[in-house]
């Protein structure tokens, strides 16, 4: 799997990259300073997934990320942004981007995030839930979860092993470790074994 990481503090880009290598060590982190060298190394070649500052040299904010919709229609885009206010979530994702992930989050918010998107789902912080849903009362506290961490879960509940399941689901080993550190934080648990355990408790819905 290979991540496009952008943003203009080199600290912060390290610490992306760390946070999924300990999830997948073989994942091919690559690295753009600005919005300009986002453009040059999207050129360069093809990615999975962009993690995105929104305000950074050269990205104009929510119509950079609208700008890299239209250039990469196809390609996952999460923010990652110190702007946590819902409504610049709401517009980050009225944009285009697939993802929010507020810069004060956890690594484990991170790998959440990573997992639904690269799963074709959609990551809203829990903060900005309530914003999203039109002035309602945020939804009863549930395990949602996207088909194809419902395909990684079923695997798993069968014992398999994270190469069979890439295998079967033609993902690579990479990508299903995302998808096991999203069920993980999803479902509350330490690890794959207590994953199963809470899943079945919650069957159907899991």
């Amino acid at each position: 799997m290979r991540v496009l990481i952008a943003d203009d503090h080199p600290l912060v880009r390290d610490a992306l990259a760390r946070a999924l290598a300990a999830v997948d060590p073989a994942l091919d982190a690559v690295e753009a300073g600005d919005g300009h060298e986002l453009l040059a190394r999207l050129d360069e070649q093809a990615f999975d997934l962009a993690l995105v500052d929104l305000l950074m040299p050269g990205m104009d904010g929510v119509n950079g990320v609208r700008a890299l919709r239209r250039r990469c229609p196809t390609l996952p885009v999460i923010v990652v942004s110190g702007q946590v206010e819902p409504g610049t979530v709401r517009a980050v994702l009225e944009a285009g981007a697939a993802g929010f992930v507020p810069k004060t989050g956890a690594a484990e918010t991170l790998l959440l995030a990573c997992g639904v998107v690269a799963s074709g789902g959609v990551y809203v912080p829990p903060h900005a839930l309530l914003a999203l849903h039109d002035g309602g009362a945020p939804a009863a506290p549930t395990v949602a979860l996207t088909p194809r961490q419902r395909d990684v879960l079923a695997l798993l509940m069968d014992g398999e092993p994270n190469k069979r399941i890439a295998q079967r689901l033609g993902l690579t080993e990479g990508t299903v470790k995302l998808h096991i550190a999203a069920l993980l934080r999803a479902l509350q648990a330490r690890n794959r074994t207590e994953a199963v355990v809470r899943a079945r408790q919650l069957s159907p819905r899991a």
